[in-house]
């Protein structure tokens, strides 16, 4: 239980990776953590969102978009997943405006006792925003690794890369490495927020 007190977020959008998603819900509480799972809810009270794979539903009932900053600091890290849910997740509706989603990010990176998570295809809702990785330590699905470089990251070739107060991981198959090094990362350095 080395994460009791813990409370973790997890982005979520249609076509996300099913085993990705099933394995955090399980996982994460497993060393004590309160999984919240967060989406653009569109003003609605919830929405049920379907997997890659399965088409396997999954419903939500929390936003990020109404977090105020205490709330935001009540999470001891927040996981940008794989699949499709970040680039689904970094539509605006103006298109000079920053996508919510990556303004939730852009807050969550201000706080350095949040350990940000962000895998595989993950790394697409920061695009607009490269500053918050340039001169990072990253991996990355091989897809990205354009788009790493394009940000100004230092791409390793590496599973699961940890750079300070963000961990990164390949691809959702490697979701099991990286979720042990967002624990090891939140047991370390960040006390359960009161």
């Amino acid at each position: 239980m080395r994460l009791a007190g813990h409370r973790i977020a997890v982005l979520i959008e249609s076509d996300f990776y099913e085993h990705e998603i099933w394995y955090y819900s399980y996982r994460f509480p497993e060393e004590g953590a309160e999984v919240h799972f967060l989406s653009r809810l569109w003003g609605r009270p919830r929405l049920t969102f379907t997997g890659h794979e399965y088409k396997a539903p999954f419903v939500c009932e929390r936003s990020f978009e109404d977090l105020d900053d205490a709330a935001l600091r009540g999470y001891s890290a927040v996981i940008v997943p794989s699949a499709f849910v970040s680039d689904r997740l970094r539509y605006s509706e103006d298109l000079h405006d920053l996508p919510p989603a990556t303004r939730f990010l852009q807050r969550a990176f201000a706080e350095p006792t949040i350990v940000k998570g962000v895998i595989c295809h993950g790394l697409w809702l920061l695009s607009r925003t490269p500053e918050l990785v340039r001169g990072r330590e990253v991996t990355c699905h091989p897809n990205l690794y354009g788009d790493v470089l394009n940000m100004g990251a230092r791409y390793v070739d590496r599973d699961v890369v940890v750079d300070g107060d963000l961990v990164t991981g390949r691809t959702g198959a490697q979701a099991g490495l990286f979720a042990r090094a967002v624990i090891d990362r939140v047991a370390a350095a960040v006390p359960a927020p009161v």
